[in-house]
């Protein structure tokens, strides 16, 4: 009997004789419907029902609820299921017992969605697996169907491999585990990867167990990082730190291993507790050291490529794994601290000559100034005593200028053979640091690799003429250019200066002369070898009113004649002889 007629009871006083004459019309249309209604169930809408799935296509699945018609319900509601067939039993929510159509409108998205809650933390309290239909993708996961509801499927959830293209699990169902429920939001989050993680562990147990180092292994790559590469070993993943990829060095571990390569590697260690595995590839493969020509010596020339490079030097590789050290002192003859970015940067392709070589520490320096001639082994035919060149100023002190003329050949031009006649109290005052300066020079002191220099002796020594111009008591006209403490500084002609002390500056009117005023001087003195004129502006006018009282006071000591005539005799010779006497003495004073 069908589940639509095993309810049907015969009327009591139904008359088979008239029905079947055709005159039953004794029987109403309301009897009839009540009969026909009583063969079927009472639908109450808004309620959650079960029904049976009839039938299912691309668009729309047809369910029975045991009312007068079947209701349909979109095809999407059941993604989550891809297995859904006629004659399974699914839960469905009643809509509208009927619509402007009469037809019965389900849902079982609804259905779902009103117990959903109820479900999925039992699902989390029974650690129960359920299945889901993974919608989309989102940030750092995708959105999973579960039950209704949309739960967060972290990326590092979706399996124990690192996932490099998400877009392949979009419109799969797959089963989970529902991992955390945040109450108050209600967000829900659930994990493929913890199905198969317990599976996992026992695997990896046992791979672990059987692990000795030294064993070689075969993997697939499984994960490239900037700082080494992740090989899967049949359950258990390894790493091959950057540095054990290759004996060379590895910049890219790209441009060593693919992803999906199947390569073989050697157990370098392993932790137990910590399920980690060192692994290396360049082990494999002899050491390159052990590879280097045997006839290699100190002395031998070499080509290689810089790899790295720092402040105090550059490591440049002979043939993969082997690499020399070229110090920045290797560099060049010039005795200055420099950078070794100066001379060479990552990727140079050079000649450079192996300094020392120790075969059992694998250690190698080399150089490269040493493919060129050290200047200082002919430092007389190129700068000979009383040459004159153009240096490039490099540095000050106080007592010099520091030069270089060529890379590798220095010189000191001392702060007093910077100029003839200026008085040069720092070398900055004189020239700067990068200029170019012509020089003479004066040493070679080839042992300690140190040329002195000087600048002034391009000139004839001015002082020759000087000597002869600034003679003691001659006057002259200076500028005071500089007043101090002790004195002031008075520019004179030829751009020499002299000095005049304090009591030397004092004026007619009694006044102190002021910088930037021009007066005349007188010399007082003259050093030609210390290069020093003394000079007074008081004694301009102080000597001459000297002189004066000096020969009114002789002029009143001369003695009376009693005879006019031997009287005019005598003034005349003795007046004479006074003016030679007062000559004489005015020169021993002006050499005083």
């Amino acid at each position: 009997m069908s589940e639509l007629t095993k309810n049907v009871q015969p009327l009591q006083d139904f008359d088979w004789d008239q029905f079947e004459n055709g005159t039953s019309a004794n029987v109403s249309k309301e009897e009839l419907d009540k009969a026909y209604d009583e063969t079927l169930n009472k639908v109450s809408e808004h309620q959650v029902v079960d029904g049976t799935v009839i039938s299912v296509d691309k668009k729309e699945v047809v369910v029975n609820i045991g009312y007068k018609s079947d209701g349909i319900i979109p095809a999407s509601e059941f993604r989550y299921n891809p297995d859904l067939k006629a004659g399974d039993t699914v839960e469905v929510y009643v809509e509208n017992a009927e619509d402007k159509k009469g037809q019965l409108v389900l849902s079982h998205k609804k259905a779902r969605m009103s117990k959903s809650w109820e479900r999925v933390n039992a699902a989390l309290d029974a650690q129960e697996i359920i299945q889901g239909y993974i919608k989309c993708r989102t940030k750092g996961g995708m959105i999973v169907d579960v039950f209704g509801i949309e739960a967060f499927l972290p990326g590092s959830q979706i399996d124990v491999h690192p996932i490099r293209d998400y877009d392949q699990f979009v419109g799969k169902t797959m089963e989970f585990k529902v991992v955390k429920i945040n109450q108050e939001f209600r967000n829900v989050v659930v994990s493929h990867k913890a199905l198969i993680e317990a599976e996992l562990e026992a695997q990896k147990q046992e791979i672990i167990g059987k692990l000795e180092k030294g064993q070689i292994l075969e993997g697939v790559v499984k994960n490239i990082t900037s700082y080494g590469v992740f090989v899967d070993l049949g359950g258990v993943d390894g790493l091959i730190h950057i540095t054990d990829l290759s004996w060379g060095r590895v910049d890219d571990p790209h441009k060593v291993v693919e992803l999906d390569q199947k390569i073989n590697v050697v157990i370098l260690d392993f932790d137990e507790e910590k399920k980690r595995i060192a692994l290396g590839l360049k082990q494999l493969t002899p050491h390159p050291w052990d590879a280097l020509d045997p006839n290699l010596k100190v002395g031998d020339h070499v080509k290689g490529k810089v790899v790295v490079i720092a402040d105090y030097g550059a490591f440049v590789e002979i043939q993969p794994g082997v690499e020399g050290l070229i110090h920045v002192s290797e560099m060049s003859w010039s005795q200055h601290l420099r950078s070794a970015q100066e001379f060479l940067k990552v990727g140079d392709e050079i000649e450079a000559v192996i300094l020392t070589l120790d075969r059992d520490e694998r250690k190698m320096s080399l150089g490269i100034k040493q493919l060129k001639e050290d200047p200082w082994e002919t430092i007389e035919v190129k700068y000979p005593v009383g040459s004159k060149h153009s240096a490039k100023v490099r540095n000050f002190t106080n007592f010099g200028v520091f030069v270089e003329l060529e890379e590798g050949v220095d010189g000191l031009i001392h702060i007093s053979d910077l100029s003839w006649t200026k008085k040069v109290k720092h070398p900055s005052e004189f020239t700067q640091v990068g200029a170019q300066i012509d020089v003479i020079v004066l040493d070679i002191d080839k042992e300690n690799r140190r040329l002195s220099l000087g600048h002034k002796q391009l000139e004839d020594n001015p002082w020759d003429v000087f000597e002869e111009k600034y003679t003691v008591g001659s006057i002259h006209e200076g500028k005071i250019t500089e007043l101090l403490e002790k004195g002031a500084v008075i520019s004179l002609d030829e751009n020499v200066e002299g000095f005049a002390t304090p009591k030397h500056l004092q004026k007619e009117d009694g006044t102190q002369a002021q910088a930037g005023e021009v007066l005349p001087f007188k010399v007082i003195e003259f050093n030609k070898d210390s290069k020093r004129i003394i000079l007074s502006h008081s004694r301009t006018f102080e000597d001459p009113q000297r002189e004066e009282k000096k020969a009114a006071a002789k002029k009143a000591r001369a003695p009376k004649a009693d005879t006019p005539k031997i009287e005019n005799v005598a003034a005349s010779t003795t007046l004479g002889d006074i003016d030679v006497l007062a000559q004489l003495k005015a020169q021993m004073e002006k050499g005083e």
